[in-house]
């Protein structure tokens, strides 16, 4: 049996990658691994509360493995902080380490990159398969998500959950699973839990970065000077 850990962002993308590696008899996942901005105390990126990331783990039944990152580390401390968890998953005995990726391939090639340095193989389950193909898979399985988070100019659609109504509604040239860093979203339901996750939308804060670098996991690393605004709807516990 293959030894995992599974790099879970909270969102459907992946949701629907746990989902296929679930039915593979042959992959032993040992944790769900998010990494939190420990200044905010929520999912790096996605802005999601940290108690919600505990109850979605505790509905799935794997253990969280939380990697606390500085607000906005640089490249080197974020590669130096990684590189420390992936030597103590190597220590027990995890030789893989799966993602949710659909089709960036500078991201993957970084991943793959950082894993062989730390003796791991990268496992892609959803790996260039078609957008519209995976969120129609994902609806159709019975998964619920909400948009957690949206680019400045997406900003009707932050609080909004996930629908093949919304989805058609989408401003040309987004893609349908916000793989171009669009929107990110936060799983509530579906097979992969033993009961939904019950929240409810709080605020909606408008927040202004640099032009925020990102590394493989989405944590911004460093700034420029160009400036880009993301809408964040607050998801609290009901």
């Amino acid at each position: 049996m293959t030894s995992c850990i599974f790099n879970w962002s909270g969102g459907k993308d992946s949701a629907l990658a746990l989902y296929h590696c679930l039915q593979n008899p042959d992959l032993d996942i040992r944790y769900l691994v998010t990494t939190i901005n420990d200044a905010a105390d929520r999912i790096s990126m996605h802005g999601v509360r940290t108690e919600l990331l505990i109850q979605q783990a505790e509905s799935i039944g794997i253990p969280l493995y939380q990697i606390r990152l500085p607000e906005m580390p640089n490249m080197e401390d974020y590669d130096n902080i990684m590189a420390h968890h992936l030597a103590y998953f190597k220590i027990e005995g995890i030789t893989h380490s799966i993602f949710g990726d659909i089709h960036l391939e500078d991201l993957k090639a970084y991943r793959d990159a950082r894993l062989t340095e730390a003796g791991l193989t990268g496992i892609y389950p959803i790996w260039k398969r078609d957008t519209h193909e995976l969120i129609n898979e994902f609806l159709g399985l019975g998964f619920g998500t909400v948009i957690a988070c949206v680019q400045d100019r997406l900003k009707d659609f932050a609080g909004k959950v996930i629908t093949p109504h919304l989805v058609k509604s989408l401003p040309d040239g987004v893609d349908v699973c916000g793989e171009n860093g669009e929107f990110h979203t936060f799983a509530f339901q579906g097979p992969i839990f033993k009961k939904p996750i019950n929240y409810k939308t709080g605020e909606l804060v408008f927040k202004d970065y640099t032009s925020p670098k990102t590394n493989e996991y989405g944590d911004v690393v460093h700034s420029s000077s160009k400036s880009t605004g993301f809408w964040f709807c607050d998801l609290l516990q009901a």
